[in-house]
């Protein structure tokens, strides 16, 4: 995907997944190496203890891999789509106030895709961390995501 493409990924999300524009989600960095995303803090979205809900931060990590999937494949849609294939999220600590997500790639780029010119659907998982504003990690997801060829 050329370059001047990644710095839209953010706002194409915006654009075309409803979830990303109801939670405010807000793209800092795209990169095909990593994505990060950040959940404003907004009572609207907050858990019984005041925190942002479960559900809110799966959102907010899911979206993250997806910016990373995109930045990395985004040149490969002509012959694939991109989709996530199983989640997995282990909530560390408490979360307050405002979260980000930290999302990269777990398997090399070049060897996902010389995977998918063999003519198979290859799979890949991407690792995130979600992170309060003092840097302590209170979550832990792994998305594992597939490139399904077309036809």
């Amino acid at each position: 995907m050329p370059t001047d493409s990644l710095a839209s990924i953010g706002q194409m999300m915006a654009d075309t997944v409803p979830m990303v524009r109801t939670l405010g989600l807000e793209f800092s960095e795209t990169s095909a190496e990593r994505a990060v995303v950040s959940l404003p803090d907004q009572s609207a979205y907050h858990n019984h203890v005041g925190g942002p809900h479960a559900g809110a931060m799966f959102t907010l990590a899911e979206s993250a891999s997806g910016a990373v999937v995109l930045a990395a494949f985004g040149g490969q849609l002509d012959r694939a789509v991109p989709l996530a294939v199983r989640a997995e999220i282990g909530y560390k600590k408490l979360a307050m106030g405002a979260v980000t997500a930290t999302a990269e790639i777990g398997r090399p780029v070049a060897e996902v895709l010389a995977e998918l010119d063999e003519g198979k659907r290859p799979e890949f998982p991407v690792e995130v961390r979600i992170a309060r504003e003092d840097g302590v990690v209170t979550g832990e997801m792994t998305i594992v995501w597939t490139l399904r060829p077309h036809g």
